[in-house]
């Protein structure tokens, strides 16, 4: 009689890191030869084909937070949705030795508001979701109880947010928590407690949760800053604000490099900050949306005082100055008047150096002579910056209002 030979599985060799293999039940015909089992039974292959098929497909990288909001968004569509109210419930009141005890069925609760909140950290509206759906309320119980209310949800938006329902505007959220109802939540439901009377002793009745209120609201974000750097494409207003500031917009030797506002901070001695916002280049006929048009120039409203910034190096410069304010005055009436100061960039250039005495002698009045590449005469500039801001400070607290701080 020939010995059946048995295999033993320290006879095979152990794969490290891919799992526990277990040997088919035919090939071991003695139970107790068998490995102990931790996993389920599987079939497993070295080859690096049948590797990769039961692999899953890579996910999609998700952007930081900080490439999210990297990107400056002045508009936004939303459709918010107030929660459901809670469903009231219909049930009597169940007791040892008390046969009657009546309806017993509490109220639903409400639903959650969608509310608009200003937060001074927020810049932008590239946070804002497309679609908000308030929280639901809780359903009624027994005993009486009613359901618990949905929780507000607060959409954070950027101080200087105009609220739209088409035409029409419903808020203009421009001071830090400002707050708007953006849609109610819903009414919740009555329990059959609530139908109690004399002529119905036991009620069934109960009603449902109302749905919340729905709508499409329009956000547009009206830049606040204290300076805006006004002018035509190509006159420096991007390398300025990089110069006096941290920000970092972009930079070319083409028109219209900006097409979204930027804001850098200028940090002066007394530990003030002033925030001074570079709007997209206007052209001759932007009150008549032309070029960027409309889009941007509502941007210069929030701001108390200007600089007008001009290119030195082309052929009569004082021109833009007219020009610029022609298409201001024109947008809207008095704000070309506002308290502002001249920048004649490009000084570094022979051609606009030969320019500047005929410049200050047309304008009748002393420009800010600098070069934003170079870095010339900058501090004469934020030493006017600064008067400025402590005339804007002055006027405000003369009239009993809070200035704009960052």
């Amino acid at each position: 009689m020939i010995r059946s030979r048995l295999f033993s599985a320290r006879s095979w060799p152990v794969l490290e890191g891919v799992g526990c293999w277990t040997p088919l039940a035919r090939v071991f015909p003695r139970p107790r030869r068998l490995l102990p089992q931790h996993a389920s039974p599987r079939l497993l292959s070295v080859s690096c084909a049948d590797c990769t098929k039961h692999q899953e497909p890579p996910s999609k990288k998700l952007l930081s937070e900080k490439k999210l909001k990297r990107h400056f968004v002045d508009h936004r569509r939303v459709l918010v949705r107030g929660g459901r109210g809670g469903d009231g419930v219909s049930c009597f009141h169940s007791e040892p030795r008390k046969e009657f005890g009546g309806p017993d069925g509490g109220d639903g609760g409400n639903g959650g508001h969608v509310i608009l909140r200003v937060d001074r950290q927020v810049k932008s509206l590239s946070s804002v979701l497309s679609q908000y759906q308030g929280f639901d309320g809780g359903a009624g119980g027994r005993k009486n109880c009613f359901g618990q209310s949905g929780a507000v949800l607060y959409i954070q938006v950027p101080v200087g947010t105009l609220v739209k329902e088409g035409n029409k505007v419903l808020a203009d959220l421009s001071h830090p928590g400002d707050e708007f109802i953006a849609a109610l939540g819903g009414a919740g439901g009555k329990g059959n407690r609530f139908f109690l009377a004399n002529s119905n002793r036991a009620p069934t009745t109960c009603t449902p949760g109302q749905l919340g209120q729905e709508r499409v609201l329009f956000l547009e974000l009206k830049t606040v800053a204290h300076a805006g750097l006004v002018g035509f494409p190509n006159a420096g207003k991007s390398s300025l604000l990089r110069a006096i500031s941290n920000a970092r917009p972009a930079v070319a030797s083409y028109p219209f490099t900006t097409l979204n506002p930027h804001v850098g901070v200028v940090h002066c001695e007394d530990h003030q900050q002033i925030a001074v916002a570079d709007i997209p280049g206007i052209v001759r006929g932007a009150h008549r949306n032309r070029g960027l048009g409309l889009a941007f120039l509502r941007h210069i409203e929030r701001c108390p005082f200007l600089l007008f910034v001009l290119d030195l190096s082309v052929p009569e410069p004082w021109t833009q100055l007219e020009d610029l304010k022609y298409e201001l005055e024109q947008y809207r009436e008095g704000l070309s008047e506002r308290p502002h100061a001249v920048v004649a960039n490009k000084v570094d250039l022979p051609q606009a150096r030969a320019q500047l005495p005929q410049l200050q002698a047309r304008l009748g009045r002393e420009a800010i002579a600098l070069s934003a590449a170079t870095g010339e005469n900058l501090e004469g500039l934020l030493l006017h910056l600064k008067e400025l801001h402590d005339d804007y400070v002055a006027v405000e607290l003369e009239r009993g209002r809070q200035p704009l701080r960052w």
